[in-house]
């Protein structure tokens, strides 16, 4: 399982034990104490830590996900986590309780599951990501992503972060080696991705290195001996350990893995990676539907969208078909910022006009800003942008980091759909009103479901045009633009790992159903092949939420007050899609 951004296994550091519970009868203050220790045991071995707060007294600047220490904690705590739970009386919960109950013996359940089937030492061996890997994220949050660099101890921290990166890069290689000599191979387009990643990284000026952003903005109230000693440090970790590290990423990747790397991208041509892929379906879309059923609704959705596409070409006055009008805003300049300036503008007038209509859909409003900003480094390199919440302080924004390189293929008419999923009130609200909710236990206020998260991003587009947006015929096909991609994912994320698609053939049908720029599909599939599984989530989590909807619309009649509804899904966080059906189900009963 990746440890990333949005979602984090974590586990206790070795030799530390769950606090003792003693003669407690109240089964919340239980509950309560067990979900702490986990919250604590997650913080204290997250690779990096949560961006902008302190790690728990004692653990590591920096855990390698990839260690035996870390496999065989994960195991000890999540097995000992289970017992605890099962032995809380579940009926005596409370209703925000009863659904942390359910949450977590779903999730730990679930980790328990993929380790005890050898599946998460198997995906240990085949490490490599150039999509969400941490050679490129931690780069990323050392730089302006999330690491502070304020205090004194912040710099220790950050010295101590880099080394343990270092050994990381290091023991990455070690797993590798045995996933080879096990038989356990990546595609060769992985390997020659995360290999372009590493180029870029090497090629950088040592003054320009992401890892020595933090010496460059020493705070001005160091003494000049407190400076000059943490330049030095700084740069020989970098130079002696961290870039070596990178080289010999470098030099195996090209010289060893690469020539015997997979022709084939999917999962299905990885031994055990039928078993593989069938299991992270299930993680990401926290469903049991199978790879089949997936592609088959995928193929569905993109004939209705691809319906609705058609009469706005016609009403757009496009001549030609669907492929003309993909053409036509890929290739003309008007449909294109020329300035990231210019595209930052050009969000802050969305951002605008969305709030005017949010009274009329939702109770709440997040304390904290929300705000864009350019992706730190190697935008060449990598996708749209993300989005990455502040600290639950209710003053530091969120941030949508957008990818501001080649701003030729960031088409405007996307830009209104885009700011609804990754902001508002997409991930800003999704996020952080519930971190903000400090009654919440923290597995609920931190804790990430894909298929919930992306599943409630995709809803707050579909919800434009009731918030005022999509007045523009051009917009609104950018929305359907948007839509398509999602739903495009289901079939050609299905069509590599299970159905024996090549790379050439999902990139065609991309091509044929988007208006994406080639350089944009190619970057998306690669993205699919990397990371099995994930973008299916996106799709079958909205379309489960629009059922909800309809379903609590049709129930509750003249009762039915969308602002309660939206509530009633934000208000207790990321949850399985199984634990919302339940929530919703009994709220339309209690209503």
């Amino acid at each position: 399982m990746r440890v990333s951004r949005r979602t984090t296994l974590g586990l206790l550091a070795a030799g530390a034990a769950m606090p003792a519970i003693g003669a407690e009868n109240d089964p919340s203050v239980r509950l309560r104490a067990l979900l702490d220790a986990s919250a604590a045991a997650d913080a204290a071995l997250d690779p990096t830590g949560e961006p902008g707060t302190a790690r728990p007294p004692g653990s590591p600047a920096f855990v390698d996900p990839t260690s035996d220490r870390y496999a065989a904690t994960l195991l000890a705590n999540k097995r000992r986590e289970l017992a605890a739970l099962e032995g809380i009386d579940r009926t005596r919960l409370n209703r925000a309780d009863t659904i942390a109950w359910d949450v977590f013996a779903y999730n730990t359940r679930q980790t328990l599951a993929f380790i005890d089937s050898g599946l998460f030492a198997i995906a240990g061996q085949a490490p490599l990501n150039p999509s969400f890997g941490l050679h490129v994220e931690f780069p990323d949050f050392v730089a302006g992503g999330g690491a502070a660099f304020v205090t004194p101890d912040d710099y220790a921290a950050g010295l101590e972060r880099l080394k343990g990166f270092a050994a990381y890069l290091d023991n990455t290689l070690v797993r590798l080696r045995q996933g080879r000599a096990a038989g356990i191979l990546q595609p060769r387009i992985i390997v020659e991705n995360v290999l372009k990643q590493i180029d870029a990284v090497l090629a950088q000026p040592l003054e320009a290195s992401p890892f020595l952003v933090a010496i460059r903005q020493l705070p001005a109230d160091f003494g000049t001996a407190e400076k000059a000693r943490l330049t030095v440090a700084y740069r020989n970790v970098v130079e002696t350990r961290v870039l070596p590290g990178y080289r010999r990423w470098q030099a195996y990747l090209r010289d060893d893995y690469l020539p015997v790397a997979l022709a084939d991208p999917g999962r299905w041509a990885m031994k055990h990676g039928d078993a593989l892929y069938a299991a992270e379906l299930a993680r990401h879309t926290t469903t049991t539907m199978t790879a089949d059923a997936i592609h088959a609704l995928g193929v569905s959705e993109v004939a209705r969208i691809r319906a609705e596409m058609e009469m706005v070409r016609t009403h757009l006055g496009v001549a030609g078909d669907l492929k003309a009008l993909f053409s036509h805003v890929r290739d003309d300049p008007k449909f294109y910022c020329k300035t990231p300036v210019e595209l930052l503008e050009r969000f802050a007038t969305i951002e605008a006009r969305i709030w005017l209509g949010m009274p009329r859909l939702f109770h709440d409003r997040p304390r904290a800003p929300f705000r864009v900003a350019p992706l730190p480094v190697l935008g060449d390199q990598r996708g749209t942008g993300y989005y990455r919440p502040g600290p639950a302080d209710g003053v530091t924004p969120g941030t949508l980091f957008f990818n501001m390189s080649m701003l030729g293929t960031r088409p405007i008419p996307t830009l209104e759909t885009l700011t609804l999923h990754e902001g508002i009130p997409g991930h800003h609200y999704q996020i952080t009103l519930v971190r903000e909710n400090s009654a919440l236990p923290p597995l609920l206020r931190y804790g990430s479901n894909t298929a919930y998260a992306e599943g409630w991003g995709l809803y707050a587009e579909s919800l434009g045009r009731e918030l005022g947006m999509f007045t523009d015929p051009w917009q609104w096909f950018g929305h359907l633009d948007m839509e398509m991609l999602r739903a495009v994912r289901l079939v050609v994320d299905t069509g590599i790992h299970a159905l024996r698609w090549n790379r050439e053939r999902a990139i065609a049908y991309m091509l044929d159903n988007t208006s994406m720029a080639p350089r944009d599909v190619a970057v998306e599939i690669d993205r699919y092949i990397s990371y099995p599984g994930q973008a299916c989530a996106y799709k079958i989590g909205e379309l489960t939420l629009q059922r909800l909807r309809q379903s609590a619309a049709a129930a509750l009649g003249p009762r039915f007050d969308i602002r309660d509804f939206h509530r009633e899904v934000l208000d207790t966080g990321a949850l399985p899609l199984v634990v919302v059906e339940a929530k919703v189900a009994s709220w339309i009963k209690g209503a």
